[in-house]
């Protein structure tokens, strides 16, 4: 078994090659004149309220699609359709005007907002009673779950179109749902299963004359026999289904085409030819809209220079894919190019940045396996008990208003959270300060335990923002990798808090966490160094806990995040005799700038981490009657005075383990 799954690989994984091209709606003419569209709206909306009505506002929504998307503005024509027929209760329209737009946005990688649309539609379409456009809408929804990887459910919908249209002989559904479930079964490395299933679309494609039809099921066929080792006959399939498609001038099928002969190429270890069809499939790709198959073309052209041991340009290649495929959610896409960004650099000897990449593998391959688990249930109590589903209609508000109780629920949760901690740090405060009052020294200590207390809230309130944000904005995948990482950190802030000095090791290793989900959380808008000093033993040197941490985040929250270019966050720990010196430096905005924006936005808030720390240090001072524990922020400019960001001194007495 190969190790490599190539672009057309992917594609199939994440997507049904034959829905790219089958399912896709072609726009109408782009509308040239403002006023002529909405001297059409004008005139439907003087009509009779009926289902003739309806109809002709869906055409003319068809028709100006182009141009609304041009706009990136809603297709009023389609509002106005949707809102009378829900009035007159026209559900066959509805269910038709709700797979159109789903399909747009699909077709402009919106694949969240596509699967919402065409569950629209096939609620409706089950209301209508109109099985043709029931068992479309399942194949659209099928195309939705692939693009978005969720393949059990992919097989589910498809699986369900495929009865609906052999009841009816709906030809077109059934090559469709056929050859999705071919594409299944390659995801799966059932070659043979998946050549059956290709081989019955490619027949009914020619029995109908349907050359895209043809030209697609080629193409799969093509890639089944790669993955069964049969090289040849995969080449003879590809090129047949590049004329094909070069015949009927489809862009996508031929920049796939391309992509795959490159791929067997180089299986063969033709490596000049497959990189002349790989670049033919990049420059045919400037004319396609969909980003997944840029990516996919990436990430095959970085697999290619890591053969040949290429290794900086394989990089190249491979960073443009992970960046599109962190755009746009390709999970698939992610995992192979995190695996090759990890072969090139550990062939590179660059092991640590290469072991960070093994960690993102590790999180989105055990997703996806989890997944294909998942599905092999799937598809064996589809197949085996095909009458378990009943044609019971669920309604859309029932699943509304669970939604809008578990929103509820959640809510609640996070105020009792935060009436709980708010109670936690009053508590924490009116206790220190009765101790206080014992002795001085004793007070002292005490004041410095609880300040140091307060620094764990603080960093726990902000994470929990972070997190969410991703669960609000729907990412569950990197709410999952946060959250592991968080709990990590929190068990370490917990154990450190025990006590008022640990070694250095402890304090870098915990930094060092937080810096990697600050990274994850700002969308790698920065990259951090941290420097030790050759003289320093990180296992008996100590440090007070959670002490440089307030210092990094404002540097990252209110200099680095604010720059166009990605970001340097520098932090240096020197040993000079009895004083332990920590810089942290950034290159961000400079705190003039940084003020200013704030005042822009009319935030008042100040630090609490700052001021927290500031009390700390004060209170060591205090405590040690030394003047060596301070902190000076230096603002850092160019030649031309111009701001280059901030560096913050923090100086402390040293002390050690023995």
């Amino acid at each position: 078994m190969r190790d490599n799954i190539y672009p057309y690989s992917m594609l199939l994984k994440s997507l049904p090659f034959i829905v790219i091209l089958y399912l896709a709606l072609v726009g109408g003419v782009t509308a040239q004149d403002s006023v002529l569209v909405y001297k059409t709206l004008d005139s439907l909306r003087a009509m009779k309220d009926d289902t003739s009505k309806v109809d002709l506002l869906a055409k003319r929504g068809r028709t100006f699609n182009r141009y609304f998307d041009g706009r990136n503005a809603e297709n009023v024509f389609y509002k106005d359709a949707i809102n009378l027929g829900e009035n007159i209760r026209d559900y066959r329209h509805l269910a038709e005007i709700y797979n159109e737009i789903g399909t747009s946005k699909r077709n402009r990688s919106l694949y969240i907002l596509a699967a919402d649309y065409h569950e629209k539609a096939l609620a409706n379409a089950k209301l209508a009673k109109n099985d043709r456009l029931i068992s479309f809408s399942y194949n659209n929804l099928g195309v939705d779950y692939r693009r978005l990887d969720k393949l059990d459910k992919a097989f589910d919908a498809h699986f369900s179109a495929l009865r609906i249209a052999e009841k009816i002989n709906d030809v077109r559904n059934i090559c469709v749902a056929t050859n999705s479930i071919g594409n299944i079964h390659l995801s799966n490395k059932k070659y043979e299963e998946a050549i059956r299933d290709f081989a019955k679309a490619l027949q009914l494609e020619q029995d109908a004359g349907n050359e895209l039809g043809v030209a697609i099921n080629l193409g799969n066929i093509g890639y089944a026999y790669q993955g069964l080792g049969k090289l040849d006959l995969s080449i003879e399939f590809f090129k047949r289904s590049l004329e094909a498609n070069q015949k009927i001038n489809s862009t996508t099928g031929i920049s796939i085409c391309y992509t795959c002969l490159g791929a067997v190429y180089q299986d063969k270890k033709d490596y000049n030819t497959a990189k002349s069809y790989m670049l033919k499939a990049l420059a045919v790709n400037g004319e396609v809209d969909d980003q997944i198959h840029v990516a996919d073309n990436y990430l095959s052209i970085g697999k290619l220079f890591d053969e040949q041991g290429v290794q900086d340009s394989a990089r190249l290649y491979y960073q443009q894919a992970i960046d599109l495929g962190r755009r746009w959610g390709f999970k698939s896409t992610l995992l192979d190019a995190y695996k090759g960004m990890a072969h090139s650099l550990r062939e590179s000897k660059q092991y640590e940045r290469s072991l960070a990449y093994m960690d993102s593998l590790i999180v989105y391959n055990d997703s996806i396996q989890t997944e294909k688990n998942e599905l092999v249930a799937s598809q064996s109590e589809t197949r085996y008990n095909v009458s378990r589903k009943d044609a019971e209609i669920k309604t859309l508000h029932q699943a509304q208003d669970n939604e809008k109780l578990r929103v509820k629920r959640n809510l609640a949760v996070a105020i009792s959270l935060g009436v709980i901690l708010l109670m936690l740090i009053v508590g924490g405060f009116f206790y220190i300060r009765h101790r206080n009052l014992e002795a001085n020294r004793q007070a002292l200590q005490l004041e410095l335990r609880s300040l140091r207390a307060q620094m764990n809230p603080h960093f726990i309130f902000n994470s929990l923002s972070s997190i969410h944000r991703y669960i609000w904005s729907n990412n569950q995948e990197e709410a999952s990798e946060y959250l592991t990482k968080f709990s990590k950190l929190m068990r370490m802030i917990l154990d450190n808090s025990q006590h008022t000095f640990i070694p250095l090791n402890k304090e870098l290793e915990s930094l060092k966490l937080y810096l990697d989900l600050e990274v994850l959380r700002c969308n790698n808008m920065f990259e951090y160094h941290i420097l030790l000093g050759d003289n320093i033993n990180d296992e008996e040197v100590m440090i007070p806990p959670m002490i440089i941490q307030p210092y990094v985040e404002n540097a990252i929250w209110h200099g680095l995040v604010h720059r166009k270019l990605k970001g340097l966050l520098e932090i240096s720990i020197r040993l000079k005799g009895r004083v332990l010196e920590c810089i942290v430096t950034d290159n961000g905005i400079g705190r003039k700038m940084a003020m200013e924006i704030k005042e822009k936005k009319n935030k008042t808030h100040n630090s609490m981490g700052m001021k927290v720390t500031e009390g700390r240090i004060a209170l060591i001072r205090k405590i040690n009657n030394t003047k060596d524990a301070n902190v000076e922020i230096t603002d850092l400019e160019d030649a031309k005075g111009q701001p280059e960001g901030t560096k913050v001194t923090i100086v402390l007495p040293a002390e050690f383990l023995f």
